[in-house]
């Protein structure tokens, strides 16, 4: 069974900078970033595969989100930088075994989430 644990999120004016970490995963696994804010469906925002490449980007957060993993410290990474109000959302990492997908179905563990709340 795995155990994804998220952290790093809180409450920053719009601009800042916030890092999110995913812990407790296989190494083996393709790494997921998902958001959902109150009344939207859950939506991608960045995926890393089980080899720290390839990556892939919402469009919305490209060149602002960077993700990352240290498969030393299990962990995969979300800089978030020059963050906008509408980046508001709970943030879930998830997990799947093979390629980056996109949808949340194809993804097999999750974590609680952490909340990110950005301030205009």
């Amino acid at each position: 069974q795995v155990r994804l644990v998220e952290s790093g999120g809180g409450l920053v004016q719009a601009g800042g900078s916030l890092r999110l970490l995913c812990a407790d995963f296989r190494r083996i696994q393709t790494i997921g970033w998902f958001r959902q804010a109150p009344g939207k469906e859950r939506e991608f925002v960045a995926a890393v595969s089980r080899y720290g490449t390839p990556k892939s980007y919402l469009d919305s957060v490209q060149g602002r989100f960077t993700i990352s993993r240290d498969d030393s410290k299990n962990a995969v990474f979300l800089q978030m930088d020059s963050l906008k109000p509408e980046d508001t959302a709970r943030y879930y990492c998830a997990a799947r075994q093979g390629d980056i997908m996109k949808s949340p179905s194809d993804f097999t563990f999750w974590g609680q989430g952490t909340q990110v709340t950005v301030t205009s």
